[in-house]
């Protein structure tokens, strides 16, 4: 049987079978990479600038002689990281040489961990070299989403501000260059509330739930998305699926790991027993905090305490000053709960301001006035705020004897 064309008209396009479907695909992925690359080109500008600011910053901090930029970078908690990544779980409580009973690295969330032991399979370095590697992904990657969800609530140059300010101009923003798992908490934090904005339920259960098996403090996460939810359905007069939805499956990830630590050493309480065992953080009210603020402002002659309790001060008069300018309500619980606590936490003092950079609250009013001043006078005072708050963190790292 003789097959016979059918007539092309001319100029009419090709079929999606013919040789122009790929062109298009391609086109559109093209276009895709731009329309991303125009967005994120800010937030991941000011990441390579500030990273590279506080390792200059740092190496002409460190001492002849002393321990390396990169030794000083996996001080500490980075240390317990990287130890989960490479050997895993203990299988029980921890003693000293004395029976005493002591810290281990089931206090510490495994999410970081695990991403730090992909970073090693997929690049093939050390766990060390993929603990530094991870925390910086995660650095960026926080960035870009701070930068989204600031830009959707506000716009671009408070969204820019905000960004320099979080990566840059916080006292303790030195663990951004390190393996430690703050930034990973910060980017899964902000993607919750980006997602939650977006009404993405689904997306921003699963982000609330990866980020409390990051820290602790992903309870915080966890009241924010439920505030949104009930905004949500106080909106429209009824209960919604997908916001409960979101909500549960937020509730899930905390508690699996408390249980599965409890299950491991035999006692359903273990995870808050290894903690004021080795750290002595347990919940007191913030009546630490209370004695740490007035003891130190009274007579205080430590340049860290004394910088210490200014800015926690500092820190809560910015918090308050974001609520009194009515900011989106699951926002201000976020922030209100990371504060909370922080100061209500009897842990050491020198690691308070650390433990408050995922919480973004206190600095949206100074992103919100940068935002509208003239661009050299913003750039002067981001300047400052960052060359300061890099110098700071540097010089926890090597000039203060304790951990942060």
């Amino acid at each position: 049987m003789t097959v016979i064309d059918e007539p092309r008209i001319p100029g009419a396009a090709p079929s999606s079978t013919g040789k122009g479907a790929p062109d298009e695909h391609s086109s559109s992925a093209r276009s895709f990479v731009e329309r991303g690359v125009r967005l994120l080109w800010p937030p991941l500008a000011v990441y390579a600038v500030t990273a590279l600011a506080q390792l200059i910053i740092l190496s002409w901090m460190i001492p002849p002689g002393g321990p390396s930029v990169r030794d000083r970078l996996l001080q500490w908690d980075a240390h317990w990281y990287v130890d989960v990544a490479a050997h895993g779980y203990p299988d029980g409580f921890t003693y000293t040489p004395e029976g005493d009973l002591t810290g281990n690295t089931l206090a510490f969330f495994p999410l970081y961990p695990g991403l730090v032991r992909i970073v090693h399979y997929l690049t093939g370095t050390g766990y060390e070299t993929a603990g530094l590697i991870a925390g910086h992904l995660a650095t960026a990657a926080a960035l870009c989403v701070l930068y989204v969800f600031m830009k959707r609530l506000y716009d671009r140059r408070a969204a820019l501000a905000m960004t320099v300010l979080v990566g840059g101009a916080q006292p303790m923003g030195v663990v951004f260059s390190m393996a430690y798992s703050e930034t990973l908490f910060l980017g899964l934090a902000v993607g919750t509330l980006l997602a939650a904005h977006r009404k993405a339920w689904l997306c921003a259960g699963v982000l609330a739930c990866l980020t409390s098996l990051t820290r602790p403090a992903g309870i915080a996460v966890i009241a924010a998305l439920g505030v949104a939810a009930l905004l949500e359905m106080w909106r429209h007069r009824r209960v919604l699926l997908e916001p409960v939805v979101a909500c549960v499956v937020a509730c899930l990830g905390m508690p699996l790991y408390l249980l599965w630590v409890g299950t491991r050493v035999g006692e359903i309480d273990a995870w808050f027993t290894i903690q004021d065992a080795g750290w002595g953080t347990k919940w007191d009210n913030g009546e630490a905090v209370w004695h740490f603020l007035t003891d130190t402002l009274r007579n205080g002659d430590q340049w860290i305490a004394v910088s210490t309790a200014v800015l926690i001060i500092a820190a809560v008069v910015g918090s308050l000053v974001a609520l009194n300018r009515r900011i989106w309500p699951p926002l201000a619980v976020y922030g209100l709960s990371i504060l909370v606590m922080t100061l209500c936490q009897s842990n050491y003092y020198h690691s308070k301001l650390r433990l408050m950079i995922p919480t973004l609250l206190f600095f949206v009013p100074l992103a919100l006035v940068l935002s509208r001043v003239r661009t050299r006078t913003a750039v002067l005072v981001l300047g400052g705020m960052c060359a300061f708050g890099m110098w700071y963190g540097a010089y926890m790292l090597t000039t203060w004897h304790y951990g942060i």
